[in-house]
């Protein structure tokens, strides 16, 4: 077992969100062995997986054409194995848009 990263401060927003809807998602879930690609948050008995993209407001990794690429490879992994990956801004968190989207798709 691994322990978990530490929180930014978007996933310690939706962890807190998530806590006060009574959910509790699994943390930095691994998928698709050998590779070591993880889900910030994961809810396994719905295949549904929450990732909270950071640094979206300058040009960071996920902006970055190989770093945009390797998310794409793995979004597209996670398709062909089934799994609903939602992906959010920390601003998005920050608004409510995400627990409220993820609640939707809980449904």
């Amino acid at each position: 077992m691994s322990i978990p990263k530490a929180l930014s401060p978007g996933e310690c927003a939706f962890a807190l969100h998530c806590q006060a809807e009574g959910l509790s998602p699994e943390r930095e879930v691994v998928f698709a062995p050998p590779r070591k690609w993880r889900f910030d948050f994961y809810f396994p008995d719905r295949k549904l997986a929450v990732e909270i993209e950071g640094g979206t407001g300058m040009y960071g990794r996920h902006q970055r054409p190989m770093g945009f690429e390797r998310d794409a490879e793995k979004y597209n992994t996670a398709a062909i194995m089934g799994i609903t990956v939602l992906r959010f801004t920390t601003r998005m968190v920050m608004r409510g848009d995400a627990i409220s989207e993820v609640l939707e798709a809980l449904k």
